[in-house]
């Protein structure tokens, strides 16, 4: 038996009730978006004949995920992080905006208020045993072309066992570990010590993997490197660069790899190169310059300012 109720004129009053249009207060932007989604659910209910079983199975992952604070997590899991950065990008070629340095998705680990330093930073504290040396080291350049004195780089990544200093289940990482504020010199350079990351995967058993597994899906990410860049008079970026090698570079759960965000990881195991960089041995070294885009009539047009994100 096929029963749908959706189309019934009661049915569509009801999402109008539910959604406050016949109330005089309230947000109407919250309004239109409520009336929209609600009305999507009820289609997509009596379309696909959802049980009651199914749509209350629903609501305890969703609790789950509330509970487990993965819904940044799920978020880019599902593509939605990723489908915003497309749209982005689409609003930008209708502006005319070409975006040098591809922005992607930022991911649910950020933190704020790391320490700052110009145009130099150690990331790591030297505690990751397993760690292999990494120098990275680029130039910010503006809208313009030209470099950029004072732009504010902001990078962090995770240890060599995918995990990230303040989210560290183990609670070996010291606070601000692997995170800096790179202030660039007068040249616009920003330069940094740390190690290579490691890829990893959502937490097992979690909500995310248990709803990625019921997809046929993993929940694995390549290794990568986080990036905030911003500068006066400019937008700001947000971005992450793949380690070159990596085997799920194009099998990202989060759907954050772009072109023009893989770059070369080159090894370097000659003396002049290590002693120029006050090492002992052998590291990676990775190039990549980072091209920032004005303001659009002097507003920053993709920034977020509502996402609520952790600070130590």
């Amino acid at each position: 038996m096929t029963v749908k109720i959706f189309n019934r004129p009661d049915i569509q009053d009801f999402l109008k009730t539910l959604s406050g249009f016949d109330q005089s207060g309230g947000n109407p932007r919250v309004k239109e978006i409520t009336h929209r989604i609600v009305s999507d659910l009820f289609k997509a209910i009596d379309d696909l004949n959802i049980t009651p079983d199914e749509y209350w199975a629903g609501i305890a992952w969703l609790n789950e995920i509330g509970a487990a604070g993965q819904a940044g997590l799920i978020s880019p899991g599902l593509g939605i992080d990723h489908f915003l950065d497309e749209r982005l990008d689409a609003i930008d070629a209708e502006l005319g905006i070409e975006n040098p340095t591809p922005r992607t998705i930022e991911g649910p680990l950020y933190v704020a208020g790391a320490p700052v330093s110009t145009g130099f930073a150690r990331l790591d504290d030297g505690a990751d045993e397993n760690g292999h040396t990494l120098i990275m080291h680029g130039t910010v350049y503006g809208a313009d072309g030209k470099p950029m004195p004072g732009a504010k780089v902001e990078v962090w990544h995770c240890d060599t066992r995918g995990f990230y200093s303040h989210f560290d289940p183990t609670g070996k990482q010291a606070p601000f570990n692997m995170r800096r504020t790179i202030i660039a010199d007068d040249k616009g350079g920003y330069k940094f010590q740390s190690i290579l990351p490691s890829g990893y995967g959502v937490p097992p058993g979690s909500p995310t993997e248990q709803l990625l597994s019921a997809l046929g899906r993993h929940g694995q990410r390549p290794a990568h490197i986080h990036f905030f860049i911003s500068a006066d008079g400019h937008r700001k970026l947000t971005t992450q660069i793949n380690i070159e090698g990596d085997p799920l570079i194009n099998d990202d759960f989060a759907y954050a790899t772009r072109d023009g965000l893989v770059p070369s990881v080159i090894e370097r195991t000659d003396e002049a190169s290590i002693h120029a960089n006050n090492l002992n041995g052998p590291f990676a070294e990775i190039v990549f310059d980072i091209r920032l885009t004005a303001l659009i009539d002097g507003v920053d047009n993709q920034v977020n300012e509502l996402r609520k994100r952790a600070a130590a």
